[in-house]
């Protein structure tokens, strides 16, 4: 498959059967990571695969998180629940902050965004769905997930991704031509 069908083939896939997914499939998503643009090749990326008991602790926070969050909104603390509860990986992904430098430390989180594109395109030929979520669950930008991860102090979490293999086909999405998001200077 060419890389431009790939790309337009990509899909945010949320809809995932509970089935546990392999390890060396899950090994593959990390390594298609780790090929990632990064400057000077800092490799500012971490990934925190979430399986098993690790992940329990993840639902019980997300869930706590969300109803003193949203006391009042217990719909859409549901559906939050019900989209990870039915996810069988989560993986957490931090970049490096580099202390005294805010410029390189916005490229390492551009880098590790890059990382996760690499995965996500990689899960497509895994046979996997793969949706990157930054604050449905919350607990990213909060701090929570940083604390669960029990990642140190020079990292911050970018996202998480949702892994699975897919309940069912995701719908082709549609884009805005380019030439209507491109401005040519001469």
């Amino acid at each position: 498959m060419s890389i431009t069908t790939a790309l337009r083939k990509r899909r945010a896939v949320r809809q995932l059967l509970p089935a546990e997914v392999e390890e060396a499939r899950i090994r593959a998503l990390l390594e298609a990571a780790v090929w990632a643009p990064n400057d000077r090749l800092r490799e500012p990326w971490h990934f925190y695969v979430l399986r098993g008991e690790s992940k329990r602790r993840y639902e019980e926070a997300a869930a706590a998180y969300l109803q003193a969050r949203f006391p009042t909104k217990p719909k859409l603390v549901e559906e939050s629940m019900k989209a990870l509860l039915g996810t069988p990986v989560v993986i957490a992904v931090t970049a490096d902050i580099v202390e005294g430098d805010p410029a390189a430390t916005r490229d390492n989180e551009y880098a590790a965004a890059c990382a996760i594109h690499g995965m996500w395109l990689a899960a497509s030929e895994l046979g996997l769905g793969l949706v990157w979520r930054t604050r449905g669950i919350g607990l990213v930008h909060d701090g929570g997930m940083h604390d669960l991860l029990g990642a140190p102090e020079g990292r911050q979490v970018i996202g998480t991704l949702f892994v699975g293999y897919p309940a069912e086909e995701t719908p082709e999405t549609k884009r805005t031509d380019a030439g209507a998001k491109t401005t040519w200077l001469n």
